[in-house]
């Protein structure tokens, strides 16, 4: 298992991608499960299948790996959680290529924020990039103030930004193992669902789904995008994660025949472009 951090980064990046655009369309097979119940089950195995990795790869020395990530993964899954709850809520709110393509603008932020914490500069392209990805979410937002999904979109942004918040951290501890960050925020997530919800038993189908979701979606996407990132530049995450935004609207699509308004498509080919001319800067 320990093998998995020899596989070069943009390898894991990508393989995230692909395993995290699976979200939306398993999210759509729950059948009664209410986004509480939802949150609380996937949490739940999410945090099992991370247990499970830590303790291969570091047996004995699982605890204190776990404590030697200290406040920066506590505060890194306190992040996450939240970005747990805002995805799950907006996919129920908006359609799968919304979430993704406000996702992707995680590319962006990434480069806002090294220029705010880390001191790094923003060329003209990587400010042009910004300006189009702003653009690209006002025209998605925009059109959504009539369908009424406004709290949607907006509770969307909230995963791109704690995204690349955790991104930074990572960059800046490369040789802390942050995957107990996951946990944290797996943990979190269990109570933050556990406290919400009325009764958090859910039916046979409904159980197998989250379980599909929390560890082979969820658990094997951010594992993979956690260990990925610690030796890939921070902006080439979000350009390499492309392929969930790719892949996530086409899953729905083919599978479950959900099309979204045109503005989403057009709000994110903006996106696209922005994140396209912020991969031609060569600085990171």
């Amino acid at each position: 298992m320990y093998s998995i951090y020899r596989i070069p980064g943009y390898i894991l990046c990508l393989m995230g991608g692909f395993f995290l655009s699976w979200g939306g369309f398993l999210i759509r097979k729950f059948e009664g499960a209410d986004v509480w119940q939802i949150l609380f089950w996937r949490a739940f195995f999410f945090s099992l299948a991370l247990i499970i990795f830590l303790y291969l790869n570091y047996k004995k020395d699982t605890f204190l790996i776990i404590k030697r990530s200290g406040f920066n993964a506590f505060f890194a899954g306190i992040l996450m959680s939240t970005s747990f709850v805002a995805y799950i809520i907006a996919m129920t709110e908006i359609s799968v290529a919304n979430v993704v393509f406000i996702i992707s603008t995680q590319t962006v932020f990434l480069a806002l924020f090294g220029y705010l914490f880390l001191k790094e500069k923003i060329s003209l392209k990587t400010l042009a990039s910004i300006v189009l990805a702003v653009i690209g979410i006002v025209i998605m937002v925009g059109s959504s103030l009539l369908a009424g999904s406004l709290y949607g979109n907006l509770i969307a942004l909230l995963v791109p930004i704690n995204f690349a918040i955790l991104i930074l951290i990572i960059r800046k501890y490369p040789n802390v193992d942050l995957v107990p960050a996951l946990l944290y925020s797996g943990l979190l997530s269990c109570v933050y669902g556990y406290l919400m919800s009325k009764t958090i038993v859910v039916s046979t189908h409904d159980l197998y789904i989250a379980f599909l979701i929390g560890t082979f979606q969820h658990a094997f996407g951010f594992i993979a995008v956690t260990i990925g990132a610690r030796t890939t530049p921070a902006a080439m995450v979000g350009i390499l994660m492309l392929t969930e935004t790719i892949f996530a609207p086409f899953w729905v699509w083919f599978f479950l025949n959900e099309i979204p308004p045109s503005s989403v498509f057009v709000g994110g080919l903006v996106i696209i472009i922005a994140i396209f001319i912020k991969s031609l800067d060569k600085k990171i």
